[in-house]
């Protein structure tokens, strides 16, 4: 079967906007929307109490919250399988890059704003289009509050299974886990693209 032409329910088929009379119903899309930003709220406030439960707050401006684990802590969740840790992160995924928080503060801002204007315009149809993007946009602002807080992303799920590449696995959190979801959803919608297309094709041919 092929994805449905708007990343939204069939009420909402013409684009990720609240749609017009024929195009949908107004309530319908706007209870999409409600839904979306609840979940997208949902995860990133997750992460951001995980986050802040592990390495606190400690911000003129803001209320302070304890730390639970100081830089570099852990703890054995499941021994020798999975610890709870406080690491640092200043550079990107599997520790690349580091040092570069400032870069990333602005590749983050920059993140948000496509994303918006990705889910607005309907940038990529489809319902696994859609959540991938809301699940990006829950990350990307998770690991940017981070940044903003403490000056690094806090990474605590720390896993070791004893074989390769899991021993250990680097250091992560919900946010990251959000946006690797993502990324596999967005190449598991391209693949589905393709394979429709191929079939269209096919079809066309036959015919």
């Amino acid at each position: 079967m092929s994805e449905p032409t708007g990343p939204t329910p069939d009420c909402c088929a013409g684009g990720s906007h609240p749609p017009s009379h024929s195009q949908g119903s107004p309530a319908c899309c706007s209870a999409v929307w409600f839904l979306s930003a609840g979940a997208v709220a949902l995860l990133y406030a997750l992460d951001q109490a995980t986050k802040l439960w592990t390495a606190g707050l400690d911000v003129a401006w803001l209320p302070k919250i304890e730390q639970h684990l100081p830089l570099g802590g852990h703890f054995a969740v499941i021994p020798n399988y999975f610890d709870w840790v406080h690491f640092s992160n200043t550079g990107a995924a599997f520790g690349i890059l580091q040092d570069s928080n400032k870069f990333f503060i602005g590749l983050s801002i920059a993140a948000v704003c496509g994303l918006g204007w990705a889910l607005k315009k309907s940038i990529f149809p489809g319902r696994l289009n859609f959540v991938a993007l809301l699940l990006l946009l829950s990350g990307v602002l998770g690991n940017f509050t981070d940044r903003l807080a403490h000056g690094y992303v806090v990474d605590f799920l720390f896993f070791d299974l004893g074989f390769a590449p899991f021993n250990p696995w680097p250091a992560f959190n919900v946010a990251d886990s959000c946006i690797c979801v993502a990324v596999a959803l967005l190449l598991t919608a391209s693949f589905l693209e393709m394979k429709d297309a191929r079939a269209a094709s096919r079809r066309e041919k036959g015919a």
